[in-house]
């Protein structure tokens, strides 16, 4: 007889099993954090001390009668109720606005023109980019300056030396109401091109060559190439162009103090003169830091503007 051994039984009893780890930032990382926000904590500081508390500074003072002389007394919004009436802060606002409108597109344009030519590897490219950037580094005093001369209402003026060509007679470019504003806005644009030029190459040589190789293969055009790939991967150049040169554009004041001194009759004043006018004319610096702030909000707006218009900056 043979006897046979039976299996053991199968049967396993269950092992509780625990619950997957969360995913957490593992020692190196949490160290890598930590550093990045001690290396970050001096700029951060330095923007709260020398940008946070002077804003803040200026909204409190917006509210109150301050002469740099005696104690700031509270008034309540009634700044603000000024500005609404003062008819001279709003002319500078328009005036800022107008050259924004037509200066900055017109720059960017001729910026993005040169930028295109200049990654082609023209020859001279080095000396045209330094001559091109040459007035953006150039003091604005010696920029007024030279264009005072330049703008001069005698036939010395090489403005008027060129009319003179076409038989046109001598204009008082900075001493007539319909001439001043535009004349000013043309020296905004022959001063802010050097900058935007080179951005734009910069952004333009960061472009892969593989896309427009992979775009000609598939029969694109040079128009089509650069308004299918070249412009929209810009989108990020162009968005911070765009919002550096509105501020820009809303900060001018020594250009505009050199030329026109405001005038004539307010026809080029602008904010920032204005501010400077009732700041350090009038001693009032509740009302001018009211202006400040209202300036602050516009251009704020205008950022927002901006990214809608841009499309925001991602190059997808």
């Amino acid at each position: 007889m043979t006897l046979t051994r039976t299996p053991p039984s199968t049967t396993t009893e269950s092992t509780p099993t625990r619950p997957p780890k969360q995913p957490g930032r593992s020692g190196p990382r949490r160290s890598e954090s930590r550093w990045g926000l001690l290396l970050a904590a001096p700029a951060a500081l330095h923007i709260l001390v020398w940008t946070g508390i002077p804003v803040l500074a200026a909204f409190v003072l917006s509210f109150t009668d301050y002469d740099m002389i005696e104690r700031p007394s509270f008034i309540g919004v009634s700044n603000y109720i000024e500005l609404l009436g003062d008819t001279i802060f709003w002319k500078g606002i328009l005036n800022n606005l107008i050259m924004a409108v037509i200066g900055i597109p017109i720059s960017m344009l001729i910026a993005l023109v040169l930028a295109v030519l200049l990654n082609r590897g023209l020859r001279g490219e080095g000396l045209f980019r330094t001559l091109v950037f040459l007035p953006h580094v150039t003091a604005t005093v010696a920029v007024a300056m030279i264009w005072l001369w330049i703008y001069a209402p005698t036939g010395n003026g090489l403005a008027n030396m060129a009319l003179s060509v076409f038989g046109i007679g001598p204009l008082d470019w900075l001493t007539e109401a319909d001439l001043a504003l535009p004349a000013v806005i043309v020296v905004t644009i022959w001063q802010g091109i050097g900058l935007k030029m080179l951005i734009y190459l910069a952004s333009l040589q960061g472009i892969s060559q593989e896309m427009y190789e992979a775009a000609e293969i598939d029969g694109a055009g040079p128009v089509q190439k650069f308004f299918r790939i070249t412009v929209p991967m810009l989108k990020p150049a162009t968005f911070f162009v765009l919002v550096t040169s509105i501020i820009a554009n809303f900060q001018v004041f020594d250009l505009v103090y050199n030329l026109t001194s405001g005038g004539p009759a307010n026809s080029t004043t602008v904010v920032t003169y204005e501010i400077y006018q009732t700041a350090f004319q009038q001693f009032r610096m509740g009302l001018a830091t009211a202006q400040s702030v209202v300036l602050l909000l516009i251009l704020v707006v205008l950022t927002i503007i901006s990214r809608k218009l841009v499309g925001g900056t991602d190059n997808d």
